[in-house]
């Protein structure tokens, strides 16, 4: 795909993770358009994307946002947040998650107020304001954990596996097929430690989520970093 332009394909993939609110259902004509206009992934990927837009148009509103809460909000395999596969809710989550907030301000990008800058929508967002190759060099650092989300959607056969897929397609990386643990009980898998007191990363789909990246005026191009990177991610 050599230098192809990446940035509408992202901000697509990004919104099809998002919970699928009323808004974003009726936006999903939109978002065919978009990915047919820069054509950067594969037609048979495109087809599987455009196969799961067409379902989420059709099915029955409340089937559409219950799905989505039992693909993606219960339990760990599945989740949405980054550090949630790398840390899970140890300390470190913590300082990850704050340098990953500095890296998206040094490009002159800030969170809106109780977003997390790990939960996988966000990132795309980020992702899709870089330069292409830049893009691809930033998705290259998480595809271990995409091809871990994608394998866990592939056990469960949703077809939410085809946006992870084409995101392992974007940065020129295969899915690999890995041994998918269990998810721990429920009662489990909300427990909150303390130490993440009001942060929590679970049962957030549970409501709509809008992603607002809002231009930060202060920070410059001229000081920003020429390869941002996503801390503590490194396989």
């Amino acid at each position: 795909m050599g230098m192809s332009k990446i940035s509408l394909t992202l901000r697509v993939l990004a919104a099809l993770l998002s919970y699928p609110s009323e808004r974003l259902r009726g936006e999903l004509s939109a978002l065919v358009a978009a990915l047919r206009e820069e054509a950067a992934l594969p037609a048979a990927r495109q087809r599987e994307i455009e196969l799961l837009i067409a379902r989420l148009r059709h099915i029955d509103a409340l089937d559409c946002e219950s799905e989505y809460v039992e693909v993606f909000d219960r339990g760990r395999a599945t989740s949405l947040h980054l550090f949630e596969h790398v840390h899970g809710d140890s300390r470190d989550r913590g300082p990850a998650l704050i340098d990953l907030a500095q890296t998206y301000e040094a490009r002159g990008l800030i969170l809106a107020p109780g977003e997390l800058p790990d939960y996988l929508p966000v990132a795309l967002e980020f992702a899709s304001t870089l330069p292409a190759e830049e893009a691809r060099a930033f998705l290259r650092e998480m595809a271990h954990i995409l091809n871990a989300i994608s394998n866990a959607l592939q056990k469960r056969e949703s077809p939410y596996a085809a946006i992870t897929g084409a995101l392992l397609d974007l940065c020129g990386k295969e899915t690999q097929t890995i041994k998918v643990v269990d998810d721990e009980p429920l009662d489990a898998t909300w427990e909150e430690p303390a130490v993440f007191d009001g942060c929590s990363s679970r049962g957030q789909a549970a409501s709509e989520q809008p992603i607002h990246l809002v231009r930060n005026a202060t920070a410059t191009r001229q000081t920003s970093p020429s390869n941002p990177h996503i801390p503590g991610v490194s396989p």
